[in-house]
């Protein structure tokens, strides 16, 4: 043996002993508290990018700001960091007519022209594995295959953000994400980080409003508005500007579940969103939503009391009106969810000529930190090449090699060049249009790491956001900032945020503070008052009935011919009419017929369906009064506001099923969705008020009703 060897056997300590003290190394506390980069200098300021003045374009030298977002673009493999579960689907837009008063954009110039789309919506906060139903933020990315190349519009159900720089995204995220200790809530905000984070920054404020509202937890994404959140730039032709924000208006209306139904849906039927958007697809029930814009003349910029460039802020709709110009539609779904789902790649920096960036301080972090992002998570620079990501343009360069190289490249791969006859050459060179030019605006600043005094309003639009709700959409935001507060075990978080909602609405905090047990704090003088209809899902309730989902309760006795009346008068108008029994197969109708069972009530629940009917049948309403599970889908359609319709005898398992009388027997329960007809009652009569009823999607202002 070695005199080495020998001497490490004898007196230095074992190697899983040196082992622990080299680690210790990296998990002692530093000395000093001081935040620095990843080299260990200082940094005095991780809130705000490093820009040229206070509203001008951020700076790429701000070397914090991008080893801060490459290092969080790069914290996760394979999968997304955030919007890791998401479905999608292929489609068309179509415009409406030529917008070249504004925008040179080749798939805005025709109208009726159509252009290939793939979407994809997604949740923000959970993993691949996590439900759909989830309370949360909804990606909703679209990808336009234009002749002049691909433009992406990476968007969310919600107009507005958490955070006005997206040097603060890391930060959001991972007070967002799961706790670090034990990786729990999966899928939730119902935690101590999130909240102590929010808390902290007031420009939460106003998407807080939205995310405990019922638009983070939309009934489907086929219901569901979409965003381009940021103020972007139409340019013309001849480079003149215009300030343009993007919204999508589903044809299917604004529809949300209740909070109680999305939790038991998530249980029931974890896929529940994927699953309404590929049946639906299948089908031929083709989701659409119209694409509106709102227009501000370059020259109104500053005539808001808000700034434009701030992502925290909407334009009220009564202000600028959302003017339609083109719809969407999704007509197939992918073949394989990897190859295309899962490796679809959205960059908001992917633009095209006559659409460009403003100086939105988010918006500039995005245009880096998606590329970044797509660089690891597909395994290097070449993901273009795949074919859901692959322009229908001709893509001509000279990019060579990485992972991933699909293309043989001949000739030359550099600029200037004389062998390869000096190609690729500059599209420019001769004046020809389709050619991107940055829109030429003037800057001057100081280098800084201010954010403009035109930010600092983080309460007036939550305020405008509160004001604008019906009384049950209030109920429902009160009782999801209890559920989520109430989850938080620091009290001091509890007292903080609703110190914040004091600014919203003094009732609001109140009403917060005694659900979480915490001290209401005092009235805060000169809160906003305005208010925006456009706002509540109560104004938003859209076209028909069609793929609306009624749930017909039967057994042994039920009247079929009932049933086959209802169900031909409903899918006429485009609903889908299913019957559930305790078994599959078939049951007895009382003229001694049979009717198909299309599912077993048990394998169901009241949760995946947007109304209920029960037939009249003396026997087969005395066999579901006495079936748990049929009592209890009834019970569970009142509560949470969907139409309830009955026949005859059927009107007992609304007894059953414990409803107050007064909507059992009382002349005001149409107005409350529930639908009672007696012997003379024509069927077809009573599935035309279902439609009605149907149509209104819910009725929250039941008796009795919890949420």
């Amino acid at each position: 043996m070695s005199a080495h060897h020998q001497s490490a056997g004898r007196g230095d300590p074992p190697a899983q002993d040196a082992k622990d003290q080299q680690l210790a190394r990296f998990r002692a506390a530093p000395e000093h508290d001081a935040l620095t980069t990843d080299q260990g200098v200082r940094v005095d300021d991780t809130d705000n990018a490093l820009r040229a003045g206070t509203r001008g374009p951020t700076l790429l030298e701000d070397f914090h700001n991008r080893e801060k977002l490459t290092h969080f673009d790069h914290e996760r493999i394979p999968e997304r960091v955030v919007h890791a579960r998401g479905a999608g689907a292929y489609g068309y837009f179509e415009a409406y007519e030529p917008l070249t008063e504004y925008t040179c954009a080749d798939f805005l110039a025709e109208a009726g022209r159509r252009t290939p789309v793939f979407v994809r919506f997604s949740t923000v906060q959970g993993p691949r594995g996590s439900a759909d139903t989830v309370r949360d933020v909804r990606g909703f990315a679209t990808k336009f295959y234009t002749r002049e190349g691909n433009y992406d519009l990476v968007g969310n159900n919600m107009p507005v953000f958490f955070i006005q720089d997206a040097i603060k995204f890391p930060d959001f995220v991972h007070a967002v994400k799961m706790e670090p200790d034990n990786e729990m809530p999966t899928g939730g905000t119902a935690h101590d980080t999130f909240w102590d984070f929010a808390s902290l920054q007031p420009e939460t404020t106003h998407m807080l409003m939205w995310a405990m509202s019922d638009r983070a937890i939309p009934r489907s994404f086929r219901m569901m508005q979409g965003f381009g959140v940021h103020t972007f730039r139409f340019v013309t032709a001849d480079g003149r500007g215009t300030f343009v924000k993007f919204h999508w208006k589903p044809k299917l209306g604004v529809h949300s579940q209740v909070w109680d139904e999305a939790q038991i849906t998530a249980g029931r039927d974890p896929d529940y969103h994927r699953r309404d958007l590929w049946e639906a697809i299948e089908s031929g029930e083709y989701p659409e939503w119209e694409l509106g814009v709102q227009l501000v003349p370059e020259e109104d910029e500053f005539s808001f009391d808000f700034d434009l460039l701030d992502a925290t802020k909407i334009i009220p709709e009564e202000q600028v009106p959302v003017r339609p110009i083109g719809r969407l539609v999704l007509d197939r779904n992918p073949q394989n969810f990897f190859a295309e789902t899962e490796q679809v790649a959205f960059h908001t920096a992917n633009v095209v000529p006559g659409i460009d960036f403003t100086n939105d301080p988010l918006l500039q972090g995005r245009n880096f930190s998606y590329l970044d992002t797509q660089l690891i998570r597909l395994g290097g620079p070449n993901f273009s090449q795949l074919p859901v990501n692959r322009p229908l343009a001709d893509v001509n360069h000279n990019h060579r090699d990485g992972f991933g190289q699909q293309v043989i490249h001949p000739g030359t791969n550099y600029f200037p060049n004389s062998l390869g006859g000096g190609c690729p050459a500059h599209a420019g060179a001769g004046g020809g249009a389709g050619v991107f030019r940055h829109y030429a605006q003037r800057v001057d600043g100081e280098k800084i790491r201010v954010r403009s005094d035109s930010f600092q309003d983080h309460y007036s639009q939550a305020a405008l956001f509160w004001n604008s709700m019906a009384d049950w959409e209030r109920r429902h935001i009160v009782e999801a900032f209890r559920f989520e507060l109430g989850k938080v075990g620091s009290t001091q978080v509890r007292e903080r945020m609703v110190g914040n909602l004091a600014n919203v609405n003094a009732q609001l905090a109140e009403m917060v503070a005694d659900g979480v047990g915490v001290a209401a704090p005092q009235p805060v003088s000169g809160v906003s008052t305005a208010s925006s209809p456009a706002l509540s899902q109560e104004n938003l309730l859209g076209e028909g009935i069609r793929t609306r989902k009624v749930a017909v309760l039967a057994a042994d006795g039920t009247d079929a011919g009932q049933v086959t009346a209802v169900r031909e008068r409903l899918t006429a108008q485009g609903a889908i009419v299913e019957v559930l029994a305790a078994k599959d197969g078939s049951v007895r109708g009382s003229d001694g017929g049979g009717l198909d069972v299309d599912r077993a009530l048990p394998t169901m629940a009241s949760v995946l369906y947007d109304a209920v009917l029960v037939p009249d049948g003396k026997e087969a309403v005395a066999a579901l009064a006495a079936d748990p599970a049929a009592v209890r889908f009834v019970e569970e359609a009142y509560r949470h506001g969907k139409p309830i319709a009955v026949l005859g005898e059927g009107t007992r398992l609304l007894t059953e099923a414990k409803l107050p009388e007064e909507v059992v027997l009382g002349e005001s329960a149409p107005d409350f969705g529930v639908l009672t007809g007696n012997g003379t009652t024509a069927p077809g009569d009573l599935a035309d008020a279902l439609a009605t009823a149907l149509g209104r999607h819910r009725f929250p202002r039941r008796p009795g009703l919890l949420n």
